[in-house]
């Protein structure tokens, strides 16, 4: 069994929670790091995006400051979430120790979650590939700037709606994937900060983000199971972790090399404008 360093640094801004992603992982491929999951959560509520969308033509920045939610860009692609009542995760681990295809990288790494759904009593299902949306029947196109609304490779699935999403980026020969449990979704808080060219396109394109898309407690209330809370959640899947990567979890802190990057990443990258807004 492989030990693995186990970081619970709790409610963070939106720039930490990126910057500390990503300085475990340059950390790690200088060789200064060790394999480590990491939980968190985020203060204020926030809208991430993805590395490749574009900010200022997707998001309504006015509605998001009226709202008091955050924003932050990811380094991984992938499309807008918005992180309030959920679960996040972070994994870095060696190149070597995963697949090299991006695809069935994702399927290894992701294991766990399936197993965290089975002890909450949701069986989960990975996402075969779709072809996203836009089609007849399906979200208008607009809708493609939110995540959840559609799964794709090896995503996790409960009765057909997709319950998990994450996203990943390689460098120096470390993998960082990370991502999110929803526990509660609230599509019109979502798709309020979204920019549409009026708001029957706002309400079709949250209907069926709402259609496509499910909550852990939602799905457990319909079960005739108790919701959870955050901290219940947590533990259940760091429990489907040990159980499920036969891993040993040491509880442990950043290191000092691994603060003193996040640092810097938080005022030179994620909490600067030239990053966030730049595309």
């Amino acid at each position: 069994m492989r030990q693995w360093r186990l970081l619970r640094t709790g409610n963070r801004s939106p720039a930490e929670n990126m910057a500390i992603d990503e300085a475990i992982l340059i950390a790690y491929g200088e060789g200064g790091g060790v394999p480590t999951i990491r939980f968190y959560g985020w203060n204020p509520p926030t809208l991430s995006i993805g590395c490749f969308q574009k900010a200022e033509r997707e998001i309504d920045f006015d509605r998001l400051r009226e709202r008091g939610i955050g924003f932050v860009r990811r380094p991984t692609g992938g499309r807008a979430v918005l992180h309030d009542r959920e679960l996040t995760y972070s994994l870095v681990v060696s190149e070597g120790d995963v697949p090299r295809s991006v695809t069935e990288s994702y399927r290894e790494l992701s294991i766990w979650l399936l197993e965290g759904f089975r002890r909450l009593g949701l069986e989960a299902d990975m996402a075969a590939r779709t072809d996203g949306i836009g089609r007849a029947g399906r979200a208008p196109a607009f809708a493609t700037a939110a995540c959840f609304d559609s799964p794709s490779w090896y995503e996790l699935v409960v009765d057909g709606r997709k319950i998990a999403g994450s996203a990943q980026m390689r460098s120096r020969g470390a993998v960082l994937q990370h991502g999110s449990v929803p526990l509660e979704l609230d599509a019109d808080k979502l798709f309020g900060v979204l920019r549409y060219p009026n708001e029957q396109e706002r309400a079709l394109a949250a209907a069926a983000f709402a259609r496509k898309a499910a909550s852990v407690n939602e799905l457990l209330v319909a079960r005739g199971r108790p919701p959870i809370d955050v901290a219940e959640a947590e533990q259940v899947f760091t429990e489907a972790f040990a159980a499920a990567m036969g891993a040993v979890l040491v509880p442990g802190e950043l290191t000092e090399e691994e603060r003193k990057l996040a640092d810097v990443l938080v005022r030179e990258k994620y909490g600067a404008d030239e990053w966030n807004l730049r595309r």
